[in-house]
């Protein structure tokens, strides 16, 4: 991608990521993360309907009327994500492949975090750590992670989440809300996604393509592993290669959504193609 495409792409991420913003995860996105607690901000005119546990008694008694304390959600949150660039992320048959997607759902869910105050950080991660940049705030720095997210070019193919998950736990002590987004085609990181969910608010999205699920009837092609490079022969007219096929894909869904109940995290699956909008707004919903 040249440098006028990733400043043209970037700029359409930024107004649809703004649009979703404002019109659909206004409230979702600040309640579904809490922050901190609450920190004093005023005293003001007690007011029908005030908790009369923050009725402030010394105010009162100089002022003649009675006053209440008002406190406002401390936020500060630290958002992370965790993008998944290995090979298979750049499989797609559809309008994008699921690297795309990642980025813009990555794109959305950074200026909702921007929007409530909230930092914003991000790991590039294969079978190593590709890139880190730490959590700051302001829309300078979403603009900059957005860029960096279509530009970046992996050094590795290959996935390994638990080196990921251990960069994080190190990287940061605070409490921060994690994104996981990948296709999960590893095995290993049960340990690791424990740990982080025990420190972190951990919330995994699953991307997958519609190939990812079922072959197409097209008879007897070569494929080729994008993390392996290993190649093979499949007859994709036959109906037993096609179960097995199809079955290898379910494993893998059915392993994921096993390792993030056992992590006590939450997993969202989403297709190519699939409205992520409609997932991630019923997901806050949820969440609140």
């Amino acid at each position: 991608m040249t440098v006028s495409e990733i400043v043209k792409k970037v700029r359409e991420l930024e107004i649809k990521s703004k649009r979703l913003t404002n019109h659909l995860f206004s409230g979702e996105y600040h309640t579904a993360f809490k922050g901190k607690g609450m920190a004093f901000k005023e005293v003001r005119e007690y007011q029908a309907g005030d908790d009369t546990r923050f009725i402030e008694w010394n105010v009162s008694a100089r002022m003649g009327h009675t006053y209440s304390k008002v406190f406002e959600e401390e936020r500060e949150l630290s958002v992370y994500f965790l993008i998944d660039i290995s090979g298979s992320s750049f499989f797609g048959t559809a309008l994008q492949n699921k690297k795309d997607l990642a980025t813009e759902i990555a794109a959305v869910l950074a200026f909702s975090a921007m929007s409530n105050n909230d930092k914003v950080g991000l790991i590039f991660f294969s079978d190593r750590v590709e890139k880190y940049i730490p959590a700051k705030s302001g829309k300078d720095h979403v603009l900059f992670m957005i860029r960096t997210m279509l530009g970046f070019e992996p050094k590795s193919v290959q996935t390994d989440i638990a080196k990921a998950l251990n960069y994080l736990n190190n990287a940061t002590r605070q409490k921060s809300i994690v994104f996981i987004i990948s296709d999960f085609a590893d095995t290993g990181y049960h340990q690791p996604l424990r740990a982080a969910a025990k420190r972190h608010d951990v919330i995994g999205l699953q991307l997958f393509d519609k190939r990812d699920e079922e072959l197409p009837r097209i008879g007897l092609i070569e494929v080729r592993d994008a993390e392996s490079g290993k190649k093979s022969w499949l007859n994709t007219n036959d109906a037993y290669t096609r179960m097995r096929y199809h079955q290898q894909f379910q494993q893998i869904r059915n392993d994921a959504m096993i390792t993030f109940r056992h992590a006590q995290a939450d997993l969202m699956q989403i297709g190519i193609g699939d409205d992520y909008v409609k997932v991630l707004k019923q997901f806050f919903i949820n969440r609140a």
